[in-house]
């Protein structure tokens, strides 16, 4: 039985990891709030310029979780985890020295590469380390930080925005990320590092580049119209390159990972779950800064805060949802059609509608996420091999940012189209959002069909046992084969 000190010990990881999770989600959202006072800056960035300002995190960040987490399970994931951090304030650092655009964007795209080893080593130090009957309130917590993190970016955003240049929110990740390596150093436990965790450098580059460019596509196409030659060039290059890593992996002896684990309705499942869900949230982060500062002349600070009602049911509904995490279909199901209604109740807010009103609507969001989230995020760690948790944590993270691009670059093309008119646009995107997030609830909860998260390879893993390859693939491809 664990000593106090012991348990102590516990918690104060927990506590530093998903604080890490926390930083590198929370900088996807914080510079839109920047965005006024970057165009009117010295750096002078154009439109364009502005954008990959914005992007240049996203694509570096989600193009190279995957690698990156095999990267950790293979050569040790606190490790990965501290080089993260450095990464992280070293691209800070850059950017709130830049003097010109490309500075900017390239400091950008190195706290991107960062966060990138960041989030799966959390994720995978979480999952080694807890035991099978707490793995999933463990992971419930990594949820809500990462969940926490849209919602931090925007408070912390708004408040440099209104209040501190631009660059105060660059050098304060700088002492930020030092904290946290100090406090990873001091609390975080080292794991068994995974011999059989492979790292394939054709298979990361094949896949990596497939990434870069579907996400490239996705982020350009309101610049660029979705039928144009550059978007849909850059559409058939990602699928060109994804279809490559999917063969030179079915053929490699040691791949960055199995395609055929896909066979599993739960993995696909809860992909899609996590996708469309991060869909729903960022398409709603996207308008929620303007609609209160351009609709209700909120100050950026107070936008900042004001989606405050968003966090509630993120921390309250996890813990509960946690005891049922054994019957994950009604929790995904029921978590994303919340999502799904609130972005549609939402889409019925105007100029008259008062906050009180708009805020039910964020807490029915917040609820949905809060429920479904946690048993998402448990649905594709299980569903690998525990020695490729880190890479089941970047396959997972990956989807998240995948959708939320998607959720951006979907709305902000349906609120092109109506020019001049800012709460027509936010009610039709909504509305598409919504419903897409409805539709996404029925195929996901049509793929949980039974009630099991978490293979029997896995727990006895967990627990110190020894499991052979055998059992290792059938947990991995049980729902599917």
């Amino acid at each position: 039985m664990p000593s106090p000190a012991q348990n102590r010990l516990k918690r104060s990881a927990e506590l530093t990891l998903c604080a890490c999770v926390l930083v590198a989600q929370g900088m996807v959202a914080a510079i839109n709030l920047l965005i006024p006072q970057l165009s009117s800056s010295s750096v002078h960035p154009s439109p364009s310029e502005l954008l990959w300002t914005v992007d240049a995190y996203v694509i570096v960040f989600a193009g190279l979780l995957i690698p990156a987490g095999a990267l950790g399970d293979r050569y040790g994931r606190k490790g990965a985890l501290l080089c993260g951090l450095g990464l992280f304030a070293l691209g800070a650092t850059v950017s709130a020295l830049a003097t010109g655009p490309v500075q900017l964007i390239a400091g950008r795209g190195v706290s991107g590469a960062g966060a990138a080893l960041i989030m799966p080593a959390t994720m995978s130090i979480l999952v080694r380390t807890a035991s099978p009957e707490h793995r999933p309130r463990a992971i419930a917590s990594w949820a809500l930080a990462a969940g926490l993190g849209g919602f931090a970016g925007n408070a912390v955003g708004g408040l440099v925005g209104q209040y501190l240049p631009w660059r105060a929110l660059f050098w304060l990740m700088v002492p930020l990320a030092a904290l946290l390596a100090l406090a990873v150093v001091r609390t975080a436990p080292r794991t068994e590092t995974s011999v059989e965790a492979a790292i394939d450098p054709l298979g990361a580059a094949l896949l990596t580049g497939g990434l870069f460019a579907v996400l490239f596509g996705i982020i350009e196409s309101p610049m660029h119209g979705w039928t144009s030659a550059r978007i849909l060039v850059a559409f058939a290059l990602g699928a060109a390159l994804i279809g490559a890593f999917v063969a030179h992996a079915l053929r490699s002896r040691a791949p960055l990972f199995d395609p055929r684990v896909f066979r599993s309705r739960r993995l696909r499942a809860a992909t899609l779950g996590t996708a469309a869900s991060f869909f729903g949230l960022f398409a709603l982060f996207y308008v929620n800064s303007q609609y209160l500062q351009y609709v209700k002349g909120y100050g950026a600070a107070r936008a900042g805060l004001a989606i405050v009602p968003l966090t509630i049911g993120m921390v309250l509904v996890p813990r509960l949802a946690a005891r049922w995490s054994h019957r994950p279909r009604p929790l995904v199901g029921g978590g994303l059609l919340l999502i799904g209604l609130g972005l549609l109740g939402a889409s019925t807010a105007d100029a008259g509608t008062p906050y009180a009103a708009y805020a039910c609507w964020l807490l029915v969001i917040s609820a949905g996420t809060g429920m479904c989230m946690p048993a998402l995020t448990l649905g594709v760690v299980s569903s690998l091999p525990p020695h490729q948790a880190g890479l089941g944590s970047g396959l997972g993270t990956s989807a998240r940012e995948v959708g939320a691009a998607l959720g951006v670059a979907v709305t902000g093309t349906v609120m092109a189209s109506h020019p001049g008119e800012f709460t027509s646009g936010m009610e039709s995107a909504l509305r598409i959002v919504g419903l897409v997030v409805v539709a996404a609830a029925v195929l996901v909860t049509l793929g949980h069909r039974t009630g099991r998260t978490s293979p029997p390879a896995a727990d006895r893993v967990a627990a110190g046992g020894e499991v052979d390859e055998r059992a290792r693939t059938a947990g991995a491809v049980r729902d599917g084969s």
